[in-house]
């Protein structure tokens, strides 16, 4: 029995009469980007985690440029991030015209550490921006007070944290504005690239809006008439198609069943793998988008699950301070020693909704397989 590390194969034969109808409409309508599906989607995806403005644009990473430059981001300034995380959280500081300025993570969330960011802020720094990932948020409190005292402006990358809450406010909404991404094995996946940004600022929403049509404003959401009007900033294309946005609302509407599923496969690893290898720490209102465990032995063990038709993901082999795009930074091996260890260590097991139990027991009895009789 293979066990892929992702698949919606099931999702999709299930959903696919509510999908296809959907996707009918945008051919209806014949406006296939930047239409009435994605302005549907937006006003759901508002309603589901309560932000004020939600815009859609082409993938996360986008989202997190686009919302850099509509808080004002200057070139030269600064934006604390992890040094461990996907690369697009240093690299959209680059793309928006900044500088990252690299901290170490805290040991259970895997987030930046707010003392680290207090420690590696300069006079140049204006932002922080905590990386949300793999099944907890970042202490956005503990955060929040410290951006305080540096007088920095939140930015949250919740590009993996669809769903997760802290204090009952959705990711994303605890600073300036934050963003999801759409990618098919995220949480909330496509058919292929989507992303999105979440604020409360109207202001913020506007500039993000024009600069993901060309630096358009006015109408254009599902408007033809309007596609040459005047330019008011220098943007780019990164409006979302709207068969993605007719996947992603039709999936939104089982997300809570899927993210429950997701939970109930999670606490099947706790009790198949505890005592063998770390556990994720969840925290108090997890979402599990990724069970990553940490382990001895992390490519071997990669290679025997493997050679038995397991998939799995190692997240992120190199830290960012490591990258080399950031050489120019001049960190060396021994800056962010936290960083480097979940870079060394950390392995991400299968883990979606169309994941059976059986499954998740085989991952586990191969797992144990391998460190059986290890010291």
């Amino acid at each position: 029995m293979s066990v892929p590390f992702f698949s919606q194969a099931r999702t999709f034969e299930r959903l696919w009469p509510e999908m296809s109808a959907r996707i009918a409409e945008v051919f209806d309508n014949g406006k296939f980007s930047h239409g009435k599906q994605v302005g549907e989607l937006e006003a759901a995806l508002a309603d589901y985690t309560g932000a004020r403005r939600v815009v859609g644009v082409n993938s996360g990473t986008d989202a997190l440029v686009l919302l850099l430059r509509a808080l004002g981001l200057r070139p030269g300034d600064e934006v604390v991030v992890p040094a461990y995380s996907f690369i697009a959280t240093a690299s959209a500081v680059v793309l928006a015209g900044g500088t990252p300025v690299f901290a170490d993570v805290d040991r259970d969330t895997y987030a930046l550490d707010p003392d680290e960011v207090a420690r590696v802020a300069t006079p140049r720094t204006r932002f922080v921006m905590p990386a949300h990932l793999f099944c907890r948020m970042a202490d956005m409190a503990a955060l929040g007070e410290v951006a305080r005292d540096l007088g920095l402006t939140v930015v949250e990358d919740s590009a993996e944290a669809i769903g997760m809450r802290q204090g009952g406010v959705h990711a994303g909404l605890h600073g300036a504005g934050g963003v999801l991404s759409f990618f098919p094995a995220k949480t909330l996946g496509a058919l292929g690239d989507a992303g999105a940004v979440l604020t409360d600022d109207d202001r913020v929403a506007d500039l993000v809006a024009g600069l993901r049509h060309h630096g358009r404003f006015g109408r254009t959401l599902d408007d033809f008439p309007t596609i040459s009007t005047e330019t008011g900033m220098t943007g780019t294309n990164s409006k979302m198609d709207d068969i993605q946005a007719a996947i992603l609302l039709t999936k939104l509407a089982h997300l809570d069943d899927d993210i429950a599923r997701r939970a109930e496969l999670a606490e099947r690893y706790r009790r198949g793998l505890d005592g063998v290898v770390r556990l994720p720490v969840p925290g108090d209102e997890p979402v599990f988008y990724v069970h990553l465990i940490e382990v001895e032995l992390r490519d071997e063990l990669a290679g025997h699950l493997a050679e038995r038709g397991i998939g799995t993901e190692t997240y992120y082999p190199v830290p960012l301070h490591l990258q080399p795009c950031f050489a120019e930074l001049g960190h060396r091996r021994g800056d962010f020693p936290r960083a480097e260890s979940a870079s060394r260590r950390a392995l991400a097991l299968p883990l979606h909704a169309d994941l059976t139990d059986e499954q998740v027991d085989r991952v586990c009895a191969t797992i144990r397989e391998f460190y059986a009789g290890r010291p």
